[in-house]
């Protein structure tokens, strides 16, 4: 009978884990399953929130870079407005007549911030290279205040210098070059040197002392041999004027450049 009793409970205990042990993988892989799906809604989701957020974020950059496009093109056409109306009142004659005694062909080219001077002269070959950008240097003495509080008196004098390099060349090909500012009342030397066909650009060739330390005579003398060859004060106001034309031109066409490049 013990016996009996005995037997039914270990049948019963071998049944129970019998039907845990066959129901255990069944709810393990519902449950993977499960997780299997919620992580894949969720990685779903998010990626449609990325791709609505990345969506949304490219319309707006490209609504936002439209429209300061299109504010800069404005802000260019004034600026354009405004540039032709300065450039209306300018002589356009001197572009055509020259003064008096002028020897130099003109060679202007568009895009260019200087102008070039070019002449024979018996065996030589003279270049100017004339810069664009003119200015005005302030005079060492400044008018003295008078006791009635003159303000005109009272204001520094400016003259006009125009930067230019001076290259006399003969056959040979060694050049003779000057840096000269040009006044209306004076040219002044400010450095003089030789340049040979061959130098390389790298070498630290000697190129004399400063023109100022040079003797007194021997500077009039250099003053006088640009003189004979073209460059004197009475031809400078006219070169000022052709540049600050120039300047002007060339910059109407550079806003006009930028604002064909905005608008692309």
């Amino acid at each position: 009978m013990a016996l009996s009793t005995v037997f039914r409970r270990a049948s019963s205990t071998v049944a129970t884990l019998a039907f845990r042990a066959a129901r255990s993988p069944v709810s393990f892989r519902s449950g993977a399953v499960s997780a299997e799906k919620l992580i894949l809604g969720s990685q779903i989701m998010r990626g449609s929130v990325s791709s609505f957020s990345f969506s949304r974020f490219s319309t707006e950059s490209a609504i936002t870079k439209t429209t300061a496009d299109e504010s800069l093109v404005r802000v260019i056409e004034s600026e354009i407005d405004c540039a032709v109306e300065e450039e209306a009142p300018h002589d356009t004659s001197i572009l055509e007549e020259k003064p008096e005694g002028f020897p130099f062909e003109i060679i202007d080219t568009p895009g260019e911030r200087t102008v070039l001077l070019r002449r024979k002269f018996e065996d030589e070959t003279i270049q100017v290279v004339v810069d664009s950008v003119a200015s005005y240097d302030d005079e060492e003495d400044e008018a003295e205040p008078n006791d009635e509080g003159d303000d005109e008196d009272q204001e520094s004098v400016g003259k006009i210098r125009v930067p230019m390099v001076v290259s006399v060349e003969k056959g040979d090909g060694v050049c003779l070059e000057f840096g000269v500012s040009a006044y209306p009342d004076e040219i002044v030397i400010d450095s003089l040197s030789i340049k040979q066909p061959q130098e390389s650009e790298n070498e630290l060739a000697y190129e004399g002392p400063d023109f100022d330390d040079l003797d007194e005579n021997l500077q009039k003398a250099f003053h006088r041999y640009l003189e004979i060859r073209g460059i004197k004060p009475s031809f400078t106001t006219f070169l000022a004027d052709y540049v600050a034309n120039k300047d002007s031109r060339e910059y109407l066409q550079w806003l006009k450049d930028l604002k064909s490049f905005v608008e692309k």
